[in-house]
């Protein structure tokens, strides 16, 4: 199901001396079963476009197609673009609202009227797809942790059985162990066959995950490609305020210092061959 931007333009408060141009221009086609990383600076533009995608906003100009369907359409059922695809927002306690954990989830479900013995089929499915523990069921979502609260609005999610999966920060706010945790169901979830876009401003969350990065400014793509692509144009990402990961300014400062290394490494375990090779060919030369 590809999702198409055709020049799409959005402005807020348009017509008063208020009005913000947040979108201009935009084009660009997310395919079926991608990951796409979307960034930029605070700003950008990212949290509006991704509100494109499923009709929360829709826009001033231009044309969104989700599976050929047009958003700006006359008649045009955003109710079941909405089960198609699903946002979880980056504050999960703007999207949980009922009293128990079960209720939460299940509420999508019921509004598609689904039938009772479907929708607890569906909770549970999504509470194991994010380990969500069935004990939590009965539990107040706002008695949890941030990241289980954080799963409880990711399952709500899931459990409309979307086709495409939009995350605005998943991992905002959490300790280490709690974005560890988010992320690699974010990746469990992509490789079961789901297309996912998730908003980043952690380069090294996005250059692991993402198979596409887009590059927000001022409302405008100035950069896409793949992650090595795009954290190759170093000079051009710290103009508008973003960085590369940590990995590979690390690698880059070695090559530097003369070590022959790769520079367009992204992961610890890229870092730690390329480094590995360089040593293994020092000794075998005799170089101490």
């Amino acid at each position: 199901m590809p999702i198409e931007l055709q020049h799409v333009t959005y402005d807020y408060m348009p017509g008063t001396p208020s009005q913000v141009r947040a979108l201009d221009d935009v084009c660009m086609t997310i395919q079926d079963g991608e990951f796409l990383g979307l960034i930029g600076p605070t700003g950008s533009g990212k949290s509006t476009l991704i509100q494109h995608l499923n009709g929360l906003l829709v826009p001033t100009s231009g044309r969104v197609l989700v599976d050929g369907l047009d958003t700006r359409a006359k008649g045009a059922d955003l109710r079941r673009l909405r089960q198609k695809v699903g946002l979880v927002f980056q504050y999960p306690e703007d999207q949980v609202f009922e009293e128990t954990v079960y209720e939460d989830i299940a509420f999508g479900p019921k509004n598609l009227g689904v039938p009772a013995e479907e929708i607890e089929e569906r909770v549970r499915e999504a509470m194991a797809l994010v380990g969500l523990p069935d004990s939590l069921m009965k539990r107040s979502p706002f008695e949890l942790s941030g990241g289980q609260l954080r799963r409880v609005a990711l399952a709500g999610v899931l459990a409309m059985r979307p086709e495409v999966l939009v995350l605005d920060e998943p991992t905002a706010g959490l300790d280490p162990l709690g974005k560890r945790e988010i992320l690699g169901h974010i990746r469990r979830l992509h490789e079961r066959g789901l297309t996912v876009v998730m908003v980043s401003h952690n380069m090294e969350e996005v250059a692991r995950l993402a198979d596409r990065l887009v590059v927000l400014d001022h409302g405008r793509i100035v950069l896409s490609g793949t992650p090595r692509e795009v954290f190759a144009q170093g000079e051009l990402l710290e103009s508008i305020g973003l960085d590369i990961p940590d990995v590979t300014k690390m690698m880059r400062e070695l090559r530097k210092r003369g070590w022959p290394v790769r520079t367009d490494v992204l992961t610890l375990e890229e870092a730690y061959e390329e480094i590995s090779r360089y040593l293994a060919g020092t000794k075998a030369g005799g170089v101490r």
